[in-house]
């Protein structure tokens, strides 16, 4: 493998829910669909559609798709591919981080339902705090880890994989590769926007990030671009 495109899926219903929670200073997060399940919203419906004229343009480069199994990035891909369908890998070990008891919760709620969690989460750092039920970043980038053991040896030498802003953050961790306080100072000045772009290319040194969070083809299309970070635990404090 030697060109790697990371993907965004587009906004969620569920990115709008966490936001305007957050916003109005709510505990949780006013959504009953489990996480696998969340739609995209109109505007990630637009975006997937304006991230198809950007692929129109590449698919004689891509050689492979990978997808997480969770339907708004399902979404983006078939939106995306629009008529020319592509045949794409569904891999549950793309899948987001999972929240553990802390799922659906604000800032404002966990700090006020899970103080001992909170205090936890302080004691041991972003990268190691593991919800209870959930994961922490160490886990997710072990299972990203495995993918790539798979994935990179393949005979494909270019990929394109749409997924969620932890996995693409935990993808540069592993590849570039970075340390936990590099991981950390990145993550804190950057943010994987919606339907976004990031370039991965492969030389005899080794990866090298070509392009984070490229919306150019949102912009040209007159796409909105959206800034939902995450989870409270994946946006920087």
């Amino acid at each position: 493998m030697k060109e790697l495109w990371l993907v965004r899926h587009g906004e969620s219903v569920g990115n709008v829910a966490a936001t305007r929670a957050e916003v109005d200073g709510l505990d949780a997060i006013p959504l009953d669909i489990r996480d696998a399940d969340v739609p995209l919203s109109p505007t990630g419906e637009e975006q997937a559609r304006a991230l198809g004229r950007w692929l129109d343009g590449r698919r004689d480069d891509i050689d492979c798709y990978w997808v997480s199994p969770y339907l708004r990035a399902r979404q983006t891909l078939a939106l995306a591919s629009g008529n020319r369908a592509v045949t794409a890998v569904v891999d549950e070990r793309l899948r987001d981080r999972e929240l553990g008891i802390l799922d659906l919760l604000t800032r404002r709620g966990v700090a006020r339902l899970h103080p001992e969690e909170a205090a936890r989460r302080r004691h041991l750092g972003k990268f190691y705090h593991r919800p209870p039920g959930g994961e922490s970043w160490a886990d997710v980038a072990l299972r990203l880890r495995s993918f790539l053991r798979d994935g990179l040896e393949q005979p494909a030498q270019r990929a394109l994989l749409v997924a969620h802003d932890a996995v693409v953050m935990l993808l540069l961790y592993v590849l570039l590769p970075m340390r936990e306080d590099e991981l950390l100072e990145f993550a804190a000045d950057h943010t994987v926007l919606n339907a976004s772009v990031t370039h991965l290319v492969r030389g005899a040194d080794g990866w090298r990030l070509d392009a984070f969070s490229d919306v150019a083809h949102l912009q040209r299309e007159g796409a909105d671009v959206t800034v939902h970070p995450g989870s409270p635990d994946v946006e920087p404090e």
